[in-house]
């Protein structure tokens, strides 16, 4: 049976929690079996150190319990990623878009960069939209628990993709989070996606 070592093809499916400073755990992501999470073990970009060294050696069938402190996820929550932006920059032909932009929502946003990234609407004023751009798992310790499916030789095809990401590289393209989230925005457990 295959192991689970540089250049495999991994499919995985877990559980992922938040966990508050009183020990309390939260189920933020729960993978669909049918649509497993799926990487190419030390090639795939960004996969949570803790995460990608529990894996190593694994097989088939095998099952994973890893914790990872906030250092070590998504870092911890930093204010600078906390803007205050132009309401008008947030017009559709004229007029400010309350339904997309609402306290509590995520707004699709794209970096000077080109990159897509999303703020969290924390409030709005006659003038300004204040979001905050961290992930929504910053200054959380968290915790995978979950399960192997697959451990095979990757394709030349899987290497490519991996390493040429059209966005957080960790080749799955399902939801992670809810309120319209995917994986190029937040929780594979990748740091693609902080």
């Amino acid at each position: 049976m295959e192991k689970i070592e540089p250049g495999k093809h991994v499919s995985l499916i877990y559980d992922l929690y938040a966990i508050d400073d009183d020990g309390s755990q939260e189920l933020v992501h729960q993978s669909d079996p049918e649509d497993p999470e799926q990487i190419i073990f030390g090639v795939t970009q960004g996969v949570i150190e803790p995460l990608e060294k529990a894996l190593e050696g694994l097989k088939k069938d095998d099952e994973f319990n890893v914790v990872a402190n906030s250092n070590e996820a998504f870092g911890s929550h930093d204010p600078e990623k906390v803007l205050e932006l132009d309401k008008d920059m947030f017009l559709v032909d004229g007029k400010f878009d309350d339904e997309l932009v609402a306290v509590g929502k995520y707004v699709p946003m794209m970096t000077a960069d080109g990159y897509r990234i999303n703020g969290l609407v924390l409030e709005i004023t006659p003038d300004k939209v204040k979001l905050d751009f961290n992930h929504p798992l910053a200054g959380k310790t968290i915790r995978f628990k979950g399960k192997v499916q697959e451990v095979r030789d990757a394709t030349p095809e899987e290497i490519h993709l991996a390493t040429n990401p059209g966005g957080c590289g960790c080749g799955c393209e399902h939801d992670h989070c809810g309120d319209g989230h995917d994986c190029h925005d937040h929780g594979c457990g990748c740091d693609g996606c902080k």
